[in-house]
């Protein structure tokens, strides 16, 4: 039985000398693993070998949860712009499909993660956006908060997760607990060895995401380690992109 869906490769692996074992993240399917034969061929069904990060129409068929599907067609558009111009910018596209394939399971469909991802590839496609650290971090950072409240693990960030006391300036100091999945008051941190202390500036951005676009660097930079803490406290090991994001 054929599938016919639209995908992003997530991660691609040499099989032999013409073949390539893909990962996708479709739309209506999920996450798939597929051989696609002989697409290092020069002349082959998917107009050459298979770049990570490239998306578009795929057609595979005997997809199942025990065996690879077999990739039959991929009208693929490839990586171009900004992505092959900047390095933080294609490191943080790679960073965010190494999170989708760690984060997510085999055929379980996420439209509205797949929808986020595709545009964070496309937004940084544009020459002018992959060229402003800022632009491309507020993007790897509100992908990777609708990553974690797609696959249920959104941290509480409007109150202390663990007595319940509202977030707000009057707060003196904050922290995040990845234990707790959230943030925690100076009253409840000595409860939590694990805890990162934040600003106020970086809680309230957090906590109101129309606010992070505002955000200078460092507050970025500040919303991002505890992110990548709280993804490697998660995961139980550090994710391999994220030395090249992290300042510090």
């Amino acid at each position: 039985m054929l599938t016919k869906d639209r995908a992003v490769c997530i991660r691609a692996l040499d099989y032999s000398e013409t073949s390539q074992i893909v990962t996708l993240f479709a739309r209506l399917s999920g996450k798939v693993g597929a051989i696609a034969k002989g697409s290092k061929r020069a002349k082959s069904a998917f107009d050459g070998p298979i770049e990570v990060l490239s998306f578009g129409e795929v057609v595979f068929s005997g997809a199942g949860r025990e065996q690879l599907a077999t990739l039959t067609e991929f009208q693929q558009h490839s990586v171009r712009g900004g992505l092959r111009q900047n390095l933080f910018a294609l490191h943080s596209a790679l960073f965010a499909a190494e999170l989708l394939g760690l984060l997510t399971d085999d055929y379980d469909p996420h439209l509205v993660l797949f929808d986020h991802f595709l545009q964070l590839v496309q937004d940084l496609e544009q020459e002018d956006l992959a060229r402003d650290r800022h632009g491309v971090m507020i993007r790897l950072i509100l992908f990777q908060l609708s990553l974690l409240r797609e696959v249920g693990l959104q941290p509480v960030v409007k109150q202390c997760v663990n007595c319940r006391r509202p977030f707000s300036k009057s707060w003196r100091q904050v922290y995040f607990s990845s234990a707790a999945n959230g943030l925690i008051c100076r009253d409840c941190e000595m409860s939590y060895p694990d805890k990162i202390g934040l600003t106020l500036a970086a809680a309230r951005s957090w906590a109101d995401l129309k606010q992070i676009p505002r955000l200078q660097d460092n507050g970025l930079n500040e919303i991002e380690r505890v992110l990548i803490h709280h993804f490697t406290e998660t995961l139980g090991r550090r994710p391999k992109m994220a030395r090249h994001i992290q300042r510090g």
